[in-house]
């Protein structure tokens, strides 16, 4: 009897190292680079890579922001079609970095048509991904209706890139929100670049529009309005910490250490954020810049 009750112990063992093998090559496996969230009954969120935009989807066909790149915006049109076999028509530019508006071909081959303000459209820089708008508007509001749903294109004045604006769907509750705004994360200094001040009134006129959830070009696939408002303090705080620093150090060029203060000052309420310890010497360096020379 000894015989088999090896042979099953062996053949457990093995049974079982099968079983770990899976499961720590299903661990290491990496994840998907591009996917399809849905935020409400008509919204969805599309991520390729560290990016996102937003798809719309209406009764008369599809609405998507940013299409990223050619690559992001052939799998973004795979991802919809797994959910409608509506074509696509509109391509909406939250404003006007290649990292975001590149790649409509494939949606502008079928018929859609593209819309950017106008102030973003004269500052997209020509690039062989990157198509043209069909439509500009140099309003501070502009509405797009297709089917049962509105968008209103709304302008949030300088902030990261030209003619920014956010994209609000007035029934679903949602708003997409590109760059200015990373739930849960300090900026990356190019996000600050531009002026602190400009993006601080950008995110207060945000945070006075009236929705509930945002789709924000990178991070999570949906977030609470309550993210918005954490940034803009964030950037208060920010702002405030910097000066303290300098005040305690007696000099406006003591980097690194005004750097350690500021980080020691603002761990408390941020320290849990993505990127705090990596990029906080960025955003006090552009904070820095702003109170030095006013911009």
């Amino acid at each position: 009897m000894r015989k088999p009750v090896h042979g099953m112990i062996a053949g457990a063992s093995v049974a079982t190292a099968l079983i770990l093998t899976v499961a720590v090559a299903a661990a290491q496996a990496p994840a998907p680079q591009f996917d399809l969230t849905k935020v409400t009954d008509h919204v969805y969120s599309f991520r390729s890579g560290i990016a996102r935009a937003m798809v719309v989807v209406t009764s008369d066909g599809v609405i998507v922001t940013d299409p990223i790149n050619s690559v992001a915006a052939k799998n973004m049109m795979g991802e919809i079609r797994k959910v409608t076999d509506q074509p696509v028509k509109f391509v909406i530019y939250s404003h006007n970095h290649w990292d975001h508006v590149a790649g409509a071909k494939i949606f502008k081959d079928q018929g859609a048509k593209i819309i950017q303000h106008a102030l973003a459209a004269q500052r997209t820089r020509p690039h062989p991904d990157v198509v043209p708008a069909d439509e500009t508007f140099s309003d501070d509001t502009h509405v797009v209706t297709l089917g049962d749903q509105t968008i209103e294109l709304i302008y949030v004045g300088p902030s990261h890139g030209a003619g920014m604006i956010v994209m609000r769907v007035p029934k679903e509750r949602v708003l997409n929100i590109v760059d200015i705004c990373t739930p849960q994360r300090i900026g990356f200094r190019a996000a600050l670049i531009l002026s602190p001040p400009r993006k601080r009134r950008a995110l207060r006129k945000v945070e006075a529009l009236d929705f509930d959830r945002i789709v924000p070009g990178h991070g999570p696939a949906s977030a609470p309005k309550a993210e918005v408002t954490a940034i803009r303090e964030y950037l208060e705080d920010l702002s405030r910490a910097v000066s303290a620093a300098k005040e305690k150090t007696g000099n406006e060029f003591a980097f690194a250490e005004i750097t350690e203060l500021v980080k020691a000052d603002l761990r408390p309420k941020y320290g849990q954020w993505g990127e705090f310890d990596n990029w906080m010497m960025m955003n006090v360096d552009r904070i820095l810049l702003e109170q030095r020379l006013g911009y």
